[in-house]
Order: C-alpha cells, then sequence, then structure tokens
C-alpha cells in the first residue's frame, strides 16, 4: 500500500502585523522612559565646606625655633616647656595649620630653626610632632646665613 503525501504548504509569517508591534513597544517605551539628567544639572553640596565671602591670607609657612634650653617656639609664641617630651600643644597648633593649608590647597610647610646648643633628641622631638600632625614639608634654617652680610 502506498502512502500519499499530502503536499504541504508552506506557512508563511505576516511581517506587517509584527512590524506594527515592535512600533507600538517602541513608543511606549519612550513615552514611559524617565529623561536621564545631566551631570552638570545635579546640585551637589560637599559636607564640611563652607563658602568664604573674604579670603583668609595664612602665612606661608610655619616657623618653629628651638632654643638652647629646650623649649619651642612657634612664631613668637612658646608652645613648650624643656620638660614636655609630649609636645601636645604643638601637634594640636600643627594639625590645625594643615588642615587650614588644605582647605585653601597650600603646601604645609614648616621651617625648623635650631639653636646651635640644641639637644638632638629635641629636634626629634620635634620631627616626630610634625610626623604626627601629617606634614612633610619640613626645612631647616641657618642661622648664621643671615649673620654673615
Amino acid at each position: 500500500m502506498k502512502i500519499r503525501r499530502r503536499d504541504s504548504e508552506l506557512v508563511e509569517m505576516q511581517m506587517g502585523p509584527m512590524i506594527d508591534m515592535v512600533f507600538l513597544l517602541l513608543v511606549f517605551f519612550m513615552v514611559t522612559a524617565k529623561p536621564i539628567k545631566q551631570e552638570s544639572d545635579i546640585s551637589l553640596g560637599l559636607p564640611g565646606t563652607v563658602s568664604a565671602e573674604e579670603s583668609v591670607d595664612l602665612p606661608d609657612e610655619q616657623r618653629i625655633r628651638i632654643e638652647d634650653d629646650g623649649r619651642i617656639v612657634l612664631n613668637d609664641a612658646t608652645l613648650a616647656e624643656p620638660g614636655d617630651t609630649g609636645l601636645t600643644e604643638l601637634v594640636a597648633t600643627l594639625k590645625r595649620f594643615k588642615e587650614s593649608a588644605d582647605a585653601n590647597k597650600a603646601d604645609a610647610l614648616v621651617t625648623l630653626d635650631a639653636a646651635d646648643g640644641t639637644n638632638h633628641q629635641r629636634i626629634v622631638d620635634v620631627l616626630n610632632a610634625c610626623a604626627r600632625a601629617d606634614i612633610t614639608g619640613v626645612t631647616f634654617s641657618d642661622s648664621t646665613a643671615g649673620e654673615e652680610m
């Protein structure tokens, strides 16, 4: 017995309704999407910043003088006596100077002027105080350079 095959018809997909559906979905998503804000349109307020009405002139550098007896003088103000090894007042002052220099986008510079008879440990104590205040711009002054001229 011979099985007869039917002539199969080719099934075609109608493209017209599919294109209509794609355009309807496209229009739907375009209407429901929120517009993206540009970064320049976003107002941004950083914490801790205050607009200054007047510019504050800060000294470019702090001058630390170590006397022969071990007293530490910062810009004509005595901050440590000979027996004070912690130098807490000096560290606090240098930290405030570092914060203000960072706020003004300037380098915090310290010039260290030690007298000729100063103990070396006292110089190391002052350098450690500068390191605790995160000040890396420390230079040494030669007090005899001004006297020779």
